[in-house]
């Protein structure tokens, strides 16, 4: 997609289209520059004022839902750490207490 033309320098100037974003550039050969740069038109995200508005509702529902989601988490939460917390005081209970851990040192 490099076109190229001539000057009144007589430099070479190409014009390019990015693969990426699709703008148009224009380089030139001599400095290996850009010299302008002109962007790729914007797609549109909604079609009309009515799909706008249903995808924003759509939106809240869904951040609605996820905050739901946050607050009920954070309720089961405690419920959860106490859960845990009961079940490793009862195995420490259980497990015999074998007093002072034996270091490498104390086996020399």
């Amino acid at each position: 997609m490099a076109t190229s033309a001539k000057n009144k320098n007589d430099n070479q100037i190409f014009e390019l289209v990015c693969p990426d974003c699709g703008a148009m550039l224009k380089v030139d050969a001599s400095t290996r520059s850009i010299i302008a740069h002109t962007p790729a038109p914007r797609k549109r995200t909604f079609e009309d004022l009515e799909s706008a508005a249903r995808g924003m509702r759509e939106q809240d529902e869904r951040k609605e839902s996820i905050f739901r989601q946050a607050v009920d988490a954070e309720k089961n939460k405690t419920d959860l750490l106490e859960k845990r917390f009961a079940e490793a005081l009862r195995k420490a209970k259980e497990t015999p207490g074998t007093g002072k851990p034996l270091r490498e040192f104390d086996l020399d």
